[in-house]
């Protein structure tokens, strides 16, 4: 029995065999292209690009969050945590849409806004037209983006005047339009500042962009802005409510990315399982060491902890129960479940583990980064214990 096959959860038969299907392109399709790239590639070829994402689109594959209204193909989120994992098991890991298999949407946050907007912007990307970003983070800090937003946006007539800084931005390279969020009113009376988001397009005179070169492969940007005009049509939603916009957005995204995580490293685990079972030594093979046992066993028990969060969450989100708190679990537990499998798998491994012609040592880079993407550890441990402390009432002994 594989490993994976463990992890039924009650799964219903539709999306076990959507599992089995996102298997199979991954290693039929995907693979034998990936193969081809170099070791630290951060995407393929356009044609090939292209042909991967006809094939996905033909099997339902893609624009997962997309509006059926639209041209989507929405599924549950259930599903879209059963195909982040599955998409993960390849060198590219969490970055697997790079190579064009899973493409076809904009970020979420545009089917908040108007008509034309839409029109404009969501559908051609939907139609792999256009490409976009989002940019949140600042050099003041991306783990409370409502308060340390600094880049601003002053109204003039019927246009919009942007100056600032975001830090840390993926995707930008290449994009023809991004979600930008400014500051557009201050904290008074006990309230927070007013936060708008604002569509800009990248050719927008005053809009640069500054590759960060960081330890994995795919490099974030720097986006400068010295008095961009926008636009007033541009404002994405209502002024002064974008940071909702913004925590929809997050919050949405963390139970997937998650499982993203997983994915690479049960890709791992089960590596090294192959690997210490062939692995000669004086009396036997590697796989006999209690060392080496050990390290599997909290391994595969941590993976399944891990996975089961997970899908309790995406569970809750087709529920329509709130899963902001479950979001935050999953984030905190995912990602750091996955670094300490994907170290053990290296370690199994020997030299061999840190080699470049093996996907292990580029997990390991990206997984550090995961660790700080889409918030911090530290930071959703403070939401998960401020949400436990906020409702909870002592127990028997204290309630």
């Amino acid at each position: 029995m594989n490993a994976d096959d463990h992890y039924g959860f009650g799964l219903p038969e539709e999306l076990l065999l959507l599992r089995d299907q996102i298997r199979r392109f991954m290693r039929e399709e995907v693979k034998p292209v990936e193969d081809q790239l170099p070791h630290d590639a951060t995407g393929c070829a356009s044609a090939d690009r292209q042909q991967l994402r006809a094939k996905a689109e033909a099997l339902g594959l893609t624009r997962l969050t997309v509006p059926e209204r639209y041209g989507g193909n929405p599924v549950s989120a259930m599903a879209r945590v059963i195909i982040a994992e599955e998409s993960a098991k390849c060198r590219l890991g969490g970055y697997a849409p790079a190579l064009g298999a899973f493409g076809g949407g904009p970020p979420n946050v545009i089917w908040g806004g108007s008509d034309e907007q839409i029109e404009k912007y969501g559908i051609p990307c939907v139609e792999g037209q256009l490409r976009a970003f989002v940019a949140i983070t600042e050099p003041t800090g991306g783990s409370d983006p409502r308060n340390n937003i600094a880049t601003r946006a002053v109204k003039r007539g019927d246009e919009w005047v942007l100056n600032g800084r975001k830090m840390w931005i993926t995707g930008a390279q290449g994009a023809d339009f991004g979600i930008i969020f400014a500051r557009t009113g201050d904290a008074a009376d006990g309230q927070p500042p007013q936060i708008t988001a604002f569509i800009v397009e990248t050719n927008t005179p005053g809009l640069t962009f500054n590759e960060i070169g960081v330890i994995r492969a795919l490099s974030p940007y720097e986006i400068v802005l010295e008095d961009c005009v926008v636009p007033d049509c541009n404002v994405l939603g209502d002024v002064g409510r974008g940071f909702a916009v913004a925590q929809s957005w997050l919050v949405d995204a963390r139970i997937p990315y998650a499982a993203g995580c997983i994915g690479m490293a049960q890709e791992a685990l089960d590596m090294a399982c192959g690997w210490v079972k062939q692995r000669p030594t004086r009396d036997g093979v590697l796989a006999d060491k209690q060392a080496i046992q050990w390290m599997i066993a909290d391994s595969e028990v941590e993976l399944r902890a891990a996975r089961m969060l997970v899908y309790d969450a995406a569970g809750k989100v087709d529920a329509g129960a709130g899963a902001k708190v479950d979001a935050s679990v999953c984030k905190l537990y995912g990602t750091e479940t996955a670094g300490r499998v994907v170290d053990r798998a290296i370690q199994m491994f020997g030299g061999m583990g840190v080699a470049q012609e093996m996907p292990l040592e580029r997990w390991y880079r990206e997984l550090r980064v995961k660790r700080i993407g889409e918030g911090p550890s530290e930071v959703h441990r403070m939401v998960i214990a401020r949400d436990k402390l906020r409702n909870t009432d002592g127990g028997c002994y204290f309630g």
